[in-house]
C-alpha cells in the first residue's frame, strides 16, 4: 500500500510541472524512489497509475458534487468543487481532457446515480435518475470547458456559471435555500419566459 501510494503521490508531483506525455515510467519511480522494476509489481503501465488515481479523485468529486445532486447548499457546495479542482489543476487537466476522461465520467455517472436511486422517493422531480445524469454530465462539461481556457475565470465566476445555467434550470428548488459565497450575496433567481 505504502509503495503505491509513493507510486501515486509522485505521479501528481510530477504533473505538476510536466505533461503527461513526458512523464515516463522511470521518471516515476525515480520520484517515488522505488526501483524501476517495483513499478510493474503494482502497475503494468503509467495508464493504470493515472486510472487508480482518477478512481481515487472520482471519490472526492463525487464527495464535493453530491450536496449538488441533492439539493443542499448548492453554491457553496460548487465553490468548494473549483477550489478543489484548481489546487489539483494539472492532474484534473490531466483526468478530464486527456486519456482518463472517458472513464472517470462513466464512473463519476455511475455511482452518482447509484445513490440518486438509493436515496429516491416517487414524489421526486425531476425524477433523480434524469436530475443526477444532467447535473453531473453538466458538472463535468463546465469543469472540462474551463480547464481548457488559456485566461482563466475565477473560481467564483466559474461556480456561479455551474449554478445558474446547470443547477437551476435542472433544480429550481435549489434557489428556495440558497448558500451564497462567501462575501457575496445570493445570485437572483433567473427570469423564466412566460408564454401567453
Amino acid at each position: 500500500m505504502r509503495t503505491r501510494a509513493s507510486f501515486r503521490d509522485a505521479l501528481l508531483s510530477l504533473l505538476d510541472s510536466t505533461p503527461l506525455d513526458q512523464i515516463s515510467i522511470r521518471d516515476i519511480a525515480a520520484e517515488a524512489g522505488v526501483s524501476y522494476t517495483t513499478f510493474f509489481r503494482h502497475y503494468p503501465t503509467r495508464e493504470a497509475l493515472l486510472s487508480d488515481i482518477a478512481t481515487e479523485e472520482m471519490r472526492q468529486l463525487l464527495a464535493l458534487t453530491m450536496p449538488m445532486v441533492d439539493g443542499r447548499g448548492v453554491q457553496e457546495a460548487s465553490l468548494e468543487l473549483f477550489r478543489y479542482v484548481r489546487e489539483n489543476r494539472r492532474l484534473w487537466s490531466t483526468l478530464l481532457t486527456g486519456g482518463a476522461g472517458d472513464a472517470l465520467r462513466a464512473e463519476l455517472l455511475q455511482t452518482s446515480l447509484e445513490i440518486a436511486k438509493r436515496r429516491a422517493s416517487p414524489q421526486d422531480w425531476p425524477p433523480p435518475d434524469i436530475g443526477t445524469l444532467l447535473v453531473v454530465s453538466g458538472t463535468i462539461e463546465v469543469l472540462t470547458w474551463w480547464l481548457r481556457q488559456d485566461a482563466r475565470l475565477p473560481v467564483e465566476r466559474v461556480a456561479d456559471i455551474l449554478y445558474r445555467f446547470v443547477i437551476l434550470p435542472i433544480m429550481p428548488a435549489a434557489a428556495t435555500t440558497p448558500s451564497p459565497a462567501p462575501g457575496k450575496p445570493s445570485p437572483e433567481k433567473p427570469a423564466r419566459n412566460v408564454r401567453k
